[in-house]
């Protein structure tokens, strides 16, 4: 197991190796933010209602099962993005990404599962640009989502202070919490992408004051938060 740490005060956590062996060791985990391996490249194998790569749905068999996860996962809010795929509770509130491209493609918008308060689905309207395949913030990963993306997600979940992402890839999830002030603990196999996520990362930490200026992500509306809080008092 690698270990590599970024931050001006150790904000952000990475580790190379089995999210299954590591997951049992840590603790301070507030959320639960990930994109899990799923549907890349050539369509050859069928899992839990979706097709997937054979290399894909090998790596995810064992997520697939949520009896053996350990339960870290789902005792804290968690956004799991590609949650149709797996073999999940059903949800008491989704996030769906519209990418804004019609036409035949299935792909035209990705949910995300969550465990988040009840109520009515989020949709967040943000089209893939040319920045985000070939500027600085280009695709790494067959799956990495935009930036934008990811700090829409960490906006329904205000109070997570330590953001974990158990299957980082690339680390988008990890730029958008340095982009915001949040702590991150980021799990990736593939020693590729936990190098690339590693540079992402670092070079987020040396933009001076980022998170307080970004404008990019569209953020809940104070609506929306006010309904989560509501929801949540009801519950309690």
């Amino acid at each position: 197991m690698r270990k590599e740490i970024f931050g001006p005060n150790g904000e952000t956590t990475l580790y190379q190796g089995d999210c299954l062996e590591i997951l049992p060791t840590l603790d301070g985990v507030d959320a639960v933010v990930t994109d899990p391996p799923y549907g890349i490249g050539t369509w050859s194998a069928n899992w839990t209602g979706g097709y997937m790569t054979k290399e894909a749905a090998e790596t995810t068999r064992k997520w697939d099962k949520k009896t053996e996860l350990p339960p870290v996962l789902f005792e804290r809010p968690c956004i799991i993005w590609g949650g149709n795929y797996f073999d999940l509770p059903n949800s008491p509130r989704v996030l769906i990404w519209d990418k804004k491209q019609r036409g035949m493609h299935f792909a035209d918008a990705e949910i995300a599962w969550t465990n988040l308060n009840k109520g009515s689905t989020r949709i967040f309207e943000y089209a893939v640009r040319g920045s985000d395949v070939h500027g600085p913030g280009k695709r790494e990963h067959p799956t990495q989502k935009p930036l934008a993306v990811m700090e829409w997600c960490l906006g329904f979940i205000p109070n997570a202070t330590t953001i974990l992402d158990p299957f980082m890839g690339s680390g988008t999830t990890g730029v958008a919490c340095a982009n915001l002030g949040r702590k991150f603990i980021g799990i990736e196999l593939e020693p590729k992408y936990f190098d690339i996520a590693c540079k992402r990362i670092e070079e987020a930490y040396r933009q001076p004051r980022l998170f307080e200026g970004n404008t990019e992500a569209q953020k809940p509306t104070q609506q929306e938060l006010s309904e989560f809080k509501r929801e949540a008092q009801h519950e309690s």
